[in-house]
């Protein structure tokens, strides 16, 4: 059995939410108004909001929001189907 790294899987994933929700914004931006146009801007925020961290010298502010649309989680779902039968790997 061929295991693949996780953080190789991870990537796949992440891309393939990145380019779904990508392309579902995209599908929206084209499409008239209406019901269609309001289901592919529909989505849910995942992360926190931007904090910051004031240390006297030093001062930083961290913060992660995720957006993830319908056409993103067919991305996952794709990603993850071809990570599946991916079996030719080469690894930088």
């Amino acid at each position: 059995m061929n295991k693949k790294p996780l953080s190789f899987v991870i990537f796949v994933i992440l891309l393939g939410a990145i380019l779904g929700t990508a392309i579902g914004e995209l599908i929206a931006f084209i499409l008239p108004s209406g019901v269609v146009e309001e289901f592919f801007i529909k989505s849910a925020l995942f992360g926190f909001e931007p904090f910051t961290i004031n240390a006297g010298v030093i001062s930083f502010t961290l913060g992660f929001t995720f957006k993830l649309n319908i056409v993103g989680i067919i991305g996952i779902a794709f990603s993850a189907y071809l990570l599946r039968w991916y079996k030719n790997h080469r690894y930088l």
